[in-house]
C-alpha cells in the first residue's frame, strides 16, 4: 500500500522561500513519476510540477523559474523548492503518484 506524507509547509512571508518534502513508502519508487498539485480552498486542485524516475521535470507557467521539483529515489523522497513566493502561492500542497495522495501540507504566504 502506497503511502505519501508531506511536510515542510508554513507561513513565509512574500519572496520569501519554503521546502516541501514528500516521503513514499509501500512502493517502488524510481520507476513512477511523482507530481506536487495544490488546492485553494473553493478551487479545483491544481497540477503545480512533475518529475519522471529519470529526472526530467515539468512546471506550470504560473510557478516555473520560482520552484523546483528534484527527487532522491534511495531515500523515497519528493521535494519542491519553492522560492519568490506570492500570497497566490498560498495552498494546500499535496504530493502525488498515479492514484496516491498524502495528506497535504498546508503553504501561507502572508505578511
Amino acid at each position: 500500500q502506497v503511502r505519501l506524507v508531506e511536510s515542510g509547509g508554513g507561513l513565509v512571508q512574500p519572496g520569501g522561500s519554503l521546502r516541501l518534502s514528500c516521503a513514499a513508502s509501500g512502493t517502488i519508487f524510481e520507476i513512477y513519476t511523482m507530481n506536487w498539485y495544490r488546492q485553494t480552498l473553493g478551487k479545483d486542485r491544481e497540477w503545480v510540477a512533475s518529475i519522471s524516475g529519470g529526472g526530467n521535470t515539468n512546471y506550470a507557467a504560473a510557478v516555473k523559474g520560482r520552484f523546483t521539483i528534484s527527487r532522491d529515489n534511495a531515500l523515497k523522497m519528493l521535494y519542491l523548492q519553492m522560492t519568490s513566493l506570492a500570497p497566490e502561492d498560498t495552498a494546500v500542497y499535496y504530493c502525488n503518484m498515479i492514484h496516491s495522495w498524502g495528506q497535504g501540507t498546508q503553504v501561507t504566504v502572508s505578511s
